[in-house]
């Protein structure tokens, strides 16, 4: 069950190319890094691998077929500022179960305490609305978690509890992950190998 980009290519408009011709393949409990600097398209091809954007070359493939539009995704993806992914105008249980409803067993793991179920996104802090945003990701369909600059801006503890929670699950399913990160040592500490975007 791969997750492959083929001949990816996109641009804005008539703009010159954020890039062309990416190909990437992810075989499943697989942890890919992408590094590069900024502006390069690292956040544009991962929302491409996620489906949310479409590529003006290519296409994306999951296990053969191409990405479906209107059903629930089997590469999820979580972004670097989780306030402008989640609705501020839900409380924290009914964003978490907004797709499917994760057990006990991994709200502990991320450390979610009960109280906070109950709690407006803005009576909780960054890191903790991300540990909501990594739990609403990690359903039981999800094969592939995009985690793009995921943990850029956390405490370091938070960050250690999320990826350690993360690299637990992905091995007992092995689920793949793709890491964007400017982070060189969490990148070498987690992925099996490196893509440079500096190259394309």
């Amino acid at each position: 069950m791969q997750l492959e980009a083929k001949d990816i290519g996109f641009r804005y408009g008539d703009g010159p190319w954020l890039f062309q011709g990416v190909n990437l393949t992810i075989e499943p409990g697989e942890i890919v890094g992408i590094t590069g600097p900024s502006g390069r398209g690292k956040t544009t091809f991962c929302r491409i691998l996620a489906g949310y954007e479409s590529p003006i070359e290519g296409a994306v493939y999951f296990n053969g077929a191409k990405l479906p539009k209107n059903e629930y995704h089997h590469v999820q993806m979580v972004l670097q500022h989780p306030e402008k992914a989640i609705n501020p105008r839900w409380k924290m249980h009914k964003i978490l179960n907004e797709g499917y409803q994760p057990d006990k067993e991994l709200l502990d793991l991320l450390g979610i305490e009960q109280e906070w179920l109950t709690r407006w996104p803005h009576e909780l802090s960054g890191g903790e609305l991300q540990r909501f945003c990594v739990a609403r990701a990690l359903g039981p369909n999800t094969c592939f978690l995009i985690a793009d600059e995921m943990t850029t801006m956390l405490d370091a503890n938070t960050q250690a509890q999320i990826w350690h929670a993360i690299i637990e699950i992905a091995k007992k399913r092995e689920m793949g992950i793709v890491v964007v990160t400017h982070e060189s040592k969490l990148m070498q500490r987690l992925c099996h190998r490196v893509i440079d975007f500096n190259n394309k």
